[in-house]
Parts: C-alpha cells; sequence; structure tokens
C-alpha cells in the first residue's frame, strides 16, 4: 500500500478505576497518610513533581518523559453527578453522553469525521477482544485484533484465489439485495473487516526495531500499535485497555505492578515513536472510568470519583492542568475527590487542536479547552 502518514491518537483505557490518589500522590499533605495509614506511598519514595505532588515510584518511566516535558498530568477529572458503577461510568467516558444512555461512541465520531467517505477501513483499530464502545458507530468499520501476527483472513490459505472464493461467497450472503436491517449491517461490517484484514497482517512484516519491548499484555499490544503506525496504512485512531486497575484489597502489590507494565509499555513505545521519527504525530491518552476513595479499606481502596488522566507525546506541552482536589473533610463529596473538569473538555482539545475538528458534535456540547498541545 502507498504511504499515508497521518496523525495518530492512541487511547489506553486502565479498565477497573485507576487509584488517583496513589498514583499522583500530594506526599506534603499530611491528611494523605491519615486517610490512608495502610496503603500510602512514603514521602522519600514519591518521585517529586513540586512541593505538592509527586509520581508514584512505579511511573518512574513516565516521570523521566515528565522531565523533558512531554507529560500532560490532568487532575480532579471527571463529569457531573458521578456514578461508581464501573459499566455506567465507562459507559458515560465511552459516549461523552452523562445524563443519558449515549448510542454512539465518541471515538467512533471521530473517525467518521476523520473519514466521511469510509475509504479506510482501518482508520481505527483496536488491540483487544472485542470492540469498546468508544469506537462503536454504526457505519463506521474498526478492525480488532487479538494477535497481530496471526490475525488476518484465513492466515493459514497462502492461495489468492482461493481467498477470494471466500471474499465473493461471503458478498453473496450478505449482498446489496439483503431486506433485513441488521443483516445487511452485519454484513457490511464483516466485509469491512475481511478487506482489511490481511492489510493490517502485513505490519509486522515491514516493521524494525531496536526497541524491546517488555513482555506483558499492554507492551505487546503497543508494540502492535507501533507496527502499524510505522506502516503508515492511514490508521488514526488506535485503542487498548489494560487491568484490572479495581484494587478493592491487595493493592500496594496489584497496583505496582500494574504501573510497573503500563509505565514500561509507554517507555518502551515513545523510544519506537522517536527511533521511527513519530513522535511528533502521535498523541498517547491514558484514562480509567473514576477515581477511588479517599480513606483506605484496609487493604484497597473503594470505588470514587474524581481521577487523573495522561496525555503524553512529543507535541505535548506538559504540565499539571486541573485543580488538584482537596483532602479536607469538608471539601470531600462523600468521601471521595472532587472532580473539578469535565473529562469532555479534554475530548474536546484533543477533537480540535489534534485533529482540527469540530468538537461539539463529537462530545455533545462546548466545554473549556486545555493548552496542553502545541500545534
Amino acid at each position: 500500500m502507498p504511504s499515508d502518514k497521518k496523525r495518530a491518537l492512541v487511547v489506553i483505557q486502565l479498565a477497573g478505576a485507576n487509584d488517583a490518589l496513589n498514583t499522583i500522590i500530594p506526599y506534603t499533605n499530611g491528611l494523605y497518610y491519615d486517610f490512608r495509614p495502610n496503603i500510602s506511598i512514603a514521602a522519600e519514595d514519591v518521585l517529586p513533581i513540586n512541593e505538592e505532588l509527586g509520581f508514584n515510584p512505579n511511573l518512574e518511566p513516565i516521570k523521566a518523559l515528565w522531565d523533558r516535558g512531554k507529560v500532560a498530568v490532568i487532575n480532579g477529572i471527571g463529569y457531573p453527578k458521578p456514578d461508581r458503577s464501573h459499566f455506567r461510568s465507562m459507559d458515560i467516558w465511552h459516549t461523552a453522553e452523562p445524563t443519558t444512555v449515549g448510542k454512539e461512541g465518541w471515538l467512533g465520531r471521530v473517525i467518521r469525521e476523520l473519514d466521511p467517505n469510509g475509504d479506510n477501513v482501518l482508520t481505527g483499530v483496536n488491540f483487544g477482544r472485542g470492540l469498546p464502545r468508544s469506537l462503536a458507530l454504526r457505519g463506521v468499520p474498526v478492525a480488532s485484533v487479538g494477535n497481530l501476527a496471526t490475525y488476518g483472513l484465513f492466515p493459514e490459505v497462502d492461495d489468492t484465489a482461493r481467498k477470494q472464493n471466500v471474499l465473493d461467497a461471503f458478498g453473496k450472503m450478505y449482498g446489496g439485495d439483503v431486506k433485513d436491517e441488521v443483516m445487511a449491517f452485519l454484513g457490511q461490517n464483516g466485509r469491512d473487516a475481511l478487506h482489511g484484514a490481511d492489510i493490517l497482517r502485513t505490519a509486522p512484516e515491514q516493521y524494525t526495531s531496536t526497541v524491546e519491548y517488555p513482555e506483558n499484555p499492554i507492551a505487546q499490544n503497543l508494540k502492535g500499535v507501533a507496527q502499524v503506525m510505522f506502516a503508515e496504512l492511514g490508521t488514526q485512531i488506535y485503542y487498548t485497555t489494560y487491568g484490572s486497575f479495581d484494587t478493592h484489597g491487595g493493592e500496594l502489590i496489584a497496583h505496582t505492578k500494574l504501573w510497573q507494565d503500563v509505565s514500561g509499555a509507554m517507555s518502551a513505545f515513545y523510544q519506537d515513536l522517536e527511533e521511527h521519527g513519530w513522535e511528533n504525530d502521535a498523541t498517547v491518552l491514558i484514562w480509567t472510568e473514576f477515581g477511588r476513595r479517599i480513606r483506605d479499606n484496609g487493604t484497597g481502596t473503594d470505588h470514587g470519583s474524581g481521577g487523573s488522566a495522561f496525555v503524553i507525546g512529543g507535541a505535548v506541552q506538559g504540565g499539571l492542568f486541573g485543580e488538584y482536589p482537596s483532602l479536607r473533610p469538608e471539601d470531600q463529596l462523600e468521601g471521595d475527590l472532587h472532580f473539578n473538569n469535565d473529562f469532555r473538555s479534554t475530548y474536546s482539545t484533543l477533537a480540535e487542536r489534534w485533529f482540527g475538528l469540530e468538537p461539539a458534535p463529537i462530545v455533545n456540547g462546548h466545554f473549556e479547552q486545555f493548552e496542553f498541545l502545541t500545534a
């Protein structure tokens, strides 16, 4: 295929609700240690950002990118009338619809705007099983890849003619004469998926790199993202999910391992971007559905409200965005961190300042934007 280098957004969902308070830590605030006698991070272990906040020590690779000005930390992110249900809160973030049950994924709408005629069935690619609701939109094809090395239309069949016979049969089953609307929709999605499958499978064959990715799922998924990105197939939206960050118990052990994996994967991916000259053309958004309670429950934390998100890339203007929520009892939201900025502000910033799109139809409204992108 011809080269098609376009700006890319890589979205990493931390499923299960990452504990913001143990990620960006108010290490000089005595209330933090009062409320978390069992799972707090010692002040001497925190990686300082300033005299009040610092990174969890397991985010050291991300802190290194912060020191280079490549990381925006968005504190207090959330939405009005927070819902502590994983399913409802994820649905809100996926659809940008906090007040009603949304039917369209916000990234599905981004893909539709980027490729309104559906010319490229690979404008959006998910790395993982299933299809996240963020990407779901009728008429918008999205490839979902479990293992890029074995992905494709009958990869064990090398004969082009035999594969074409399968495609022809599929086309007859779900052709233009199909009257059932649902069957026609499924058929179109199926044909789009089949069309993109073998194209994606060529990406690893074109990939060379000196970067060694860790052997864990999030790192290997980001390696797959890099392979597709560097093949320049015109993909602009990449998605992957990692977790579970639902640390009701054993948080110090689980949270440590999870962030070691994510940070190490992010470091390798950024090195790969730089090696291939993509660091200024790819931006990463890391999000989670909500934060966790201020008080620990013994060995973990329960579902909360305000959280944190990260935007990382060569075009990112690093810094702290959003006010860090107060821990004072009178400022808490029923024991949670208050949100102070709507997640749709972050979405709007990415839609308009990264892709040049009108954000209101994508995020269902007008929201103040951040200054975390340089161009």
